[in-house]
Formats: C-alpha cells, sequence, structure tokens
C-alpha cells in the first residue's frame, strides 16, 4: 500500500500499523484457541505465584527472626517444606481421575467434619487464642482449610446429582445448606472468623452457579451480615478490629498499628519500590507482616508495579478458571472449576482489601504468597485439581487421546483424561397389567372412545342415552331368539 505526498508528488509506503495490531491480536485469539492454552496458562500462574511468595516470605520474615534470636532462615525453611510437600500433592492431584475425585468427596466431608469437632478438644492446640490447629511435633494442621475444599467437592456432587429436582426448594437447600451452617458453627466455636467468611464465600459460590434464585442469595446475605454484627460486638479483639477500621487514626499506636503502617508502607514504596529487602516495616513496624500483611512489603519493596502484576495475576487467575468451566461438558467439573476460582479470587481480594484499608481485618492470608502450612499446601492441590480441569475439556481429551500427553503432560507422567460420558436416561416403566385368574378368558379390548369414557367419573348425557338403547336392543334380540315376546 502507497501514499503520494500531495505537495511533492512523492510516493511513501504507508506503515502498516493497522496489519500489525491486527496480527498480534490474531496470534493472541489463535493461541488461546489450543487446547491445552487454559492448562498452560495455568501452571505459569501457578508457577509465578509460587516463585513470588517464596522470595516474599524470605524477605519479609528475616528481620523479625533475627530480633527473637532465631535462625533467619527458620521461616523460611517452613514455607519452602510446605511448598515442596503442596508440590507433590499438586502432582497428585494432577494425576488422580476427577471421577474419583468426585466419589472420594463424600467420605472427605465426613473426615472434615470429624476433625473440626476433635480440634474443640483438647486434642486441639491453642494458637493466638483460636483452638483451629492440630500440631504434632513441628507439623501443624488446620483443619478448616481443607473443609473448605471437601465442600466445594462434595457440595458440588450433591447439587449435580439432585439438579433435576432443584426447582423445589428442599432439594436445592438440603442436604448442602444445613451441613454448611453446621461447619461454619464449629469453625466459629474455635473461633474463625476468617475461615467462616471463606467457607460462606464457598456456599454462595455452590448456589450461584447451580442457578439458585436471588431471593435465596438475599436470605443468606441477610443471615451473614447479622452473624457477623453479632460475632464482632461479641468479642473485644474483633470490636476493636472494627473500631480501627471506621477510625484508625484514633488509636495509631494500638488498635489501628497495623492499618496505619500497612498504609504507610504502600505509600513508602511509590512506583517501583525501594527495592527487594530494602522494606522499613518488617523491622518489628507492622506486625504479623510475612502472613496478614505480606501485600505491604510487596507495594514497600516493589512498588505499584509489584502490587500490580500480583493483582494481575489473580485477574489471570479469575478469567482462566471460568474459561475452564466454560469449555468444559461435564456440569461437576463445571461447578467445581467455578467454586474453587471464586474461592481463590475471593480470598485474595479480601486479603489486599483489609491490607489497603478497604475492608476490617480478618486474617484471611494471600493465597500462595502469605506465610502459612495448610494454607500454601491446601491451595496448591486447589491448583492441581484445576489444572486436571483444564485436561478435561473436550477439544483437550481429544488432543491428548489422539496426538499425545504433549511436552508438559510427557515430562510429568500425566495419563490421559477420560472423555465425558452423559448419564444414561431412564425410560419411563409402563405398568404391568394384573395377572388373569385361572381358566378366564381376557375381555376383548375396547375401542379408544370407550376407553376413554371409562375412564371418566361423569359420562356426558349422549354417552348415557347410546348406553341405555344399546341395552334394550339387546333385550329385544334376546326375547325373539327365546320366542318370548313383550307383545
Amino acid at each position: 500500500m502507497t501514499v503520494v505526498d500531495r505537495p511533492t508528488g512523492a510516493v511513501k509506503a504507508a506503515k502498516p500499523r493497522r496489519r500489525r495490531v491486527t496480527g498480534v491480536k490474531g496470534s493472541l485469539t489463535a493461541w488461546l484457541s489450543r487446547p491445552l492454552a487454559d492448562f498452560h496458562l495455568l501452571l505459569a500462574i501457578f508457577g509465578l505465584l509460587t516463585a513470588i511468595g517464596l522470595v516474599m516470605v524470605l524477605s519479609a520474615s528475616v528481620p523479625g527472626e533475627v530480633a527473637v534470636g532465631s535462625s533467619a532462615y527458620s521461616v523460611f525453611q517452613k514455607q519452602f517444606t510446605y511448598v515442596v510437600v503442596g508440590s507433590v500433592l499438586f502432582w497428585v492431584a494432577l494425576r488422580i481421575p476427577l471421577r474419583q475425585v468426585r466419589h472420594l468427596s463424600t467420605m472427605a466431608m465426613l473426615v472434615c467434619v470429624l476433625l473440626l469437632v476433635l480440634v474443640l478438644t483438647p486434642l486441639g492446640t491453642d494458637i493466638n487464642d483460636t483452638r483451629s490447629w492440630f500440631v504434632v511435633g513441628p507439623v501443624s494442621f488446620q483443619p478448616v482449610e481443607a473443609a473448605k475444599l471437601a465442600l466445594a467437592l462434595w457440595g458440588a456432587h450433591v447439587l449435580v446429582t439432585k439438579r433435576a429436582l432443584l426447582n423445589q426448594y428442599r432439594h436445592l437447600l438440603v442436604p448442602v445448606v444445613p451441613v454448611g451452617l453446621g461447619i461454619f458453627t464449629l469453625v466459629m466455636l474455635q473461633p474463625d472468623l476468617g475461615g467462616t467468611i471463606t467457607l460462606g464465600v464457598v456456599l454462595l459460590s455452590l448456589l450461584w452457579f447451580v442457578g439458585a434464585p436471588m431471593r435465596v442469595f438475599g436470605v443468606l446475605l441477610l443471615g451473614a451480615v447479622g452473624g457477623a454484627v453479632v460475632l464482632g460486638i461479641g468479642a473485644s479483639y474483633r470490636l476493636d478490629r472494627l473500631v480501627s477500621f471506621l477510625d484508625p487514626e484514633a488509636d495509631p499506636l494500638g488498635k489501628g498499628l497495623q492499618a496505619t503502617q500497612a498504609e504507610y508502607a504502600l505509600a513508602e514504596g511509590g512506583l517501583f519500590g525501594k527495592g527487594l529487602g530494602q522494606a522499613s516495616s518488617k523491622w518489628d513496624y507492622l506486625p504479623n507482616v510475612h502472613s496478614d500483611f505480606i501485600f505491604a512489603v510487596i507495594g514497600e519493596e516493589l512498588g505499584f508495579v509489584g502490587c500490580a502484576m500480583v493483582l494481575g495475576l489473580f485477574a489471570m487467575l479469575a478469567v482462566v478458571g471460568l474459561r475452564i468451566a466454560a469449555r468444559n461438558t461435564d456440569p461437576w467439573i463445571r461447578m467445581v472449576a467455578a467454586t474453587l476460582t471464586v474461592w481463590l479470587v475471593a480470598q485474595a481480594a479480601i486479603n489486599i482489601g483489609y491490607v489497603v484499608r478497604l475492608l476490617p481485618v480478618t486474617g484471611i492470608t494471600l493465597p500462595m504468597i502469605s506465610s502459612g502450612g495448610t494454607s500454601v499446601v491446601i491451595t496448591m492441590v486447589v491448583f492441581g485439581l484445576l489444572a486436571s480441569c483444564a485436561r478435561h475439556e473436550a477439544e483437550a481429551v481429544s488432543a491428548l487421546r489422539h496426538i499425545g500427553p504433549g511436552r508438559v503432560g510427557g515430562v510429568l507422567r500425566l495419563p490421559a483424561p477420560e472423555a465425558y460420558k452423559p448419564p444414561p436416561k431412564r425410560k419411563p416403566v409402563r405398568p404391568s397389567s394384573p395377572p388373569r385368574a385361572p381358566g378366564r378368558r381376557a375381555a376383548a379390548p375396547q375401542p379408544p372412545e370407550e376407553r376413554r369414557m371409562a375412564g371418566r367419573s361423569a359420562p356426558p348425557s349422549e354417552y348415557r342415552r347410546r348406553e341405555s338403547r344399546k341395552a334394550t336392543q339387546d333385550r329385544s334380540a334376546r326375547n325373539r331368539r327365546t320366542g318370548r315376546d313383550g307383545r
């Protein structure tokens, strides 16, 4: 394509800007339409979040451990150990057939409920005034994290099994909602408000993706808000968090210390940050900096660019997870993928929300980045299940079965996924005719019109007149045959 310059008459070549833009857009669209694009994107998000989490936990935890006389790498070593265990479970979750995961969801739900009961007994351990952990030597385990995953898997199984009856409230709500409320009660007895909130997100996601009417969400949200207000007023430390959220400047060195210091850390980071390892908030200015408020350290050391990268990764996780749900044909996989995605993204949004003072502090960790053993391990299992759901997309199943496992599947030795087979439709069963008495002849079939009339409780007058005329003619015929005519 050429352009003529009118003043000089010279011929110039036009710059193909639109073609370049169209080419990039077309290439991106073509790549996203590939069968395993979601699987590879999810692996990239998983790897980046894991690397960022390890680096930031190391950077945020060293000063605090040195100040108390511990090893500078003690928190990082524990985190690295949990990441290794979580990576193994990620691979296991990626290899187990999803059909088997669905069959085991009921047993997993029962085990988690039992653990939530046992943690309230002397077998549980109090940490930070909360009886939420089982501690065996150097290993600690928080059953509420496993309960979130079990509720998502089991709830999706129950709702998909009963999907033909979900237009009735008793089948829509029972037994998922009563079991969910029972788990909420057990978690609040610990007490753990953050765990209850994320469990509520899982339950609401299940009901949303199954298509529950909006009035159900209205009732549940009203109950949730009322319960949160009662629980917030009922405990002194929760009330302090609420008061500090409403007015953090009233007590900047006491109740509002965390919110104020987190805001200072984000402000000092600026656009590009102070540099990795150069944050001042982690020198005992910001409590729980490597767990609950690690996003503030990211903002101070990596600046707005680092925060935007973390936000972009979770936004990409939301898009990829919902895309996996939309491209699957199995209704259970669709609901599980969508629910797990909403759970992780909502948990990240809540954590970032209270760091930037948009929400009150609830103690919810930032998935894959905050320091925490059980949280990191369960989150890695969730990523493994999401990656397995990505491999069960219809186009991915066809490609993996005909072309092969691919480079990543060959390295991880992943089996070929099973194609979705819809359950067979049940044929209506016809009622069998009652047995005839021996020696009795079967009655001749009635005409269709008489069969319809015989089933009516009140036949019309025309039908009664016809029957009376027919009976009179039959009587007259019998009398003529026997020679007893009435005339």
